[in-house]
């Protein structure tokens, strides 16, 4: 397949037994045509095309079976305001944030029952096609939101529970400048929300 000067020429090997000579023949002429660089893809790793001026980079060949592929999983984020949602949330977060110093887990020690109850603070739970996944905190203090433990549990990662929250957290904190603490795998979700890096933060444990 050859291209213009930018795109350059493609050369796929169709057989594992093809002709080295032929394989030279066949990219000089790519390459006098086009103009530009000349790429040979051999899914059979037989042909030696160092002589070329080539260098070799090693990609997967995958394969899937037929079927249709699933629609992505539900996420769905609601405010916490019964004792048994609570109760969810805080195992979620010691487990998957997680909080090692109240690991292992107590009923109540982390997020005690009068949480609800609190001025300023509320959290939220996230669940994937019915089953809890994630959860956060928030705080209102004057007119400033914060938000701490946003945790997704590990077999849930990947499966836009953390921006979910965010998104449902952002909607709650509208009109207020928020902000929070992050966790270094968790900065490039709150980069692409909008937050920007005020200092770094020296956590002495």
């Amino acid at each position: 397949m050859t291209g213009d000067q930018r795109s350059g020429a493609r050369i796929v090997l169709l057989s594992p037994d093809a002709d080295p000579a032929e394989v030279t023949e066949a990219a000089g002429s790519a390459r006098r045509r086009s103009g530009g660089a000349v790429m040979v893809e051999d899914p059979f790793g037989t042909v030696d095309a160092a002589g070329l001026g080539l260098t070799p980079r090693q990609l997967p060949v995958m394969t899937r079976a037929g079927g249709a592929v699933a629609a992505p999983s539900a996420v769905t984020v609601t405010q916490v305001r019964r004792a048994d949602q609570l109760v969810l949330a805080e195992r979620i977060v010691v487990a998957g944030f997680p909080l090692d110093n109240f690991q292992p887990y107590h009923l109540g020690e982390a997020f005690p029952a009068g949480l609800l109850d609190y001025p300023g603070v509320t959290l939220f739970l996230a669940s994937r096609d019915g089953t809890p996944a994630g959860a956060c905190l928030t705080i209102v203090d004057g007119v400033v939101g914060g938000v701490y433990w946003v945790t997704t549990l590990s077999e849930h990662r990947s499966r836009g529970i953390g921006r979910a929250l965010m998104h449902e957290v952002l909607g709650h904190l509208s009109g207020m400048p928020v902000t929070l603490t992050a966790a270094r795998a968790g900065k490039p979700l709150y980069d692409s929300l909008g937050f920007q890096t005020l200092a770094d933060a020296t956590w002495w444990l």
